[in-house]
């Protein structure tokens, strides 16, 4: 019977190293005080709402006052989102 070739394997050559990307960070610095804002401002709108019995900010919205003063609120904690 005869005797089968051996086969050389290739040697084992590692990939390329991959460069290091510069990752590019925006100026985020106007993130922070406009949630802040936003915060104080929705705190604002439903102490004056509650400490003027409801005559204040906006005597129309009645009742609604309290969600526009949540919906600051919220907009603060939506901007939060892009502080880095």
């Amino acid at each position: 019977m005869p005797k089968s070739r051996i086969r050389k394997k290739a040697d084992y050559t590692p990939p390329p190293a991959k460069q290091a990307t510069a990752i590019k960070l925006t100026n985020r610095s106007w993130v922070a005080p406009v949630m802040l804002a936003m915060f104080v401002i929705g705190l604002a709108w439903i102490v004056v709402f509650y400490v003027t019995d409801g005559s204040l900010p906006i005597d129309a919205l009645g009742n609604w006052n309290i969600v526009v003063g949540f919906g600051f609120i919220a907009a603060g904690f939506g901007v939060s989102t892009q502080w880095k």
